[in-house]
């Protein structure tokens, strides 16, 4: 299996691209701000081609470039239907600052293929068996995409891409429109903390990590796991 991930431009969002092996097709997975020269780059270096784009959920740094992604290529994107708004509308899922940051100087399209992703769905694309779990709390259609890891560079029993749903150390905002912190925690106590102790975490910021080291020092799967320590503060990461 070959996985290579890499920071945007702009909030440091991970772009990764999952294939089974060098010169075959992959999937690429949160194309955010900034991404189209790395990612080409990345493709053409392993002679990848894409055959979809998959989003962990709607937020504009995750969903910039899958349009031009997309379209280049005549591929479908796939994104959960409580997220699928934002990607005619980003800004319904921003705060007022990030608005006005934001403004109309990031020009913004709609992929033309549009597949929705269902919960406990699997999807066999490029040769690879990728299972969606629904996960919100982040964002109404925030996902986890979860695959087997062997021949991964981890050689482990699965991997994890987590998107904002789970980070080293910490979690996805809450704060934003359409985020919810008891769907958070639900999502955490349901879909997290069941996966085995070795599944390795590729999140949407940040670097990897596993579950099980997640589930020891992560104060917020510490607090839904029920082995005690201090309330964490709200999360302030991501978008």
């Amino acid at each position: 299996m070959l996985v290579a991930g890499f920071p945007a431009d702009a909030f440091g969002t991970n772009c990764y691209v999952v294939a089974t092996a060098p010169g075959e097709q992959c999937v690429v997975v949160d194309p955010g701000i900034g991404v189209l020269d790395r990612l080409d780059a990345v493709l053409a270096e392993h002679r990848l081609h894409p055959a979809a784009v998959l989003l962990t959920h709607g937020h504009l740094d995750h969903t910039f470039s899958v349009a031009p992604v997309c379209g280049a290529r005549g591929i479908p994107a796939y994104v959960h239907p409580e997220d699928r708004e934002l990607l005619a509308d980003p800004s319904k899922a921003l705060s007022m600052d990030l608005t006005q940051l934001f403004g109309g100087r990031l020009p913004y399209a709609e992929p033309d293929d549009v597949a929705e992703l269902t919960d406990g769905a699997t999807l066999s694309l490029a040769g690879l068996e990728i299972t969606v779990d629904h996960a919100p709390g982040h964002t109404g259609g925030s996902v986890l995409f979860r695959l087997p890891g062997a021949g991964s560079p981890w050689e482990a029993e699965q991997i994890c891409l987590s998107g904002d749903v789970l980070f080293a150390g910490s979690i996805g905002r809450t704060d934003l429109p359409g985020g919810s912190m008891p769907r958070m925690l639900a999502s955490l106590r349901e879909k997290v903390l069941p996966l085995a102790d070795d599944t390795v975490v590729l999140p949407g910021h940040g670097p990897q990590t596993t579950v099980g080291r997640e589930r020891a020092t992560n104060p917020y799967l510490v607090e839904v796991s029920g082995t005690g320590g201090a309330r964490p503060a709200a999360p302030a990461r991501g978008l």
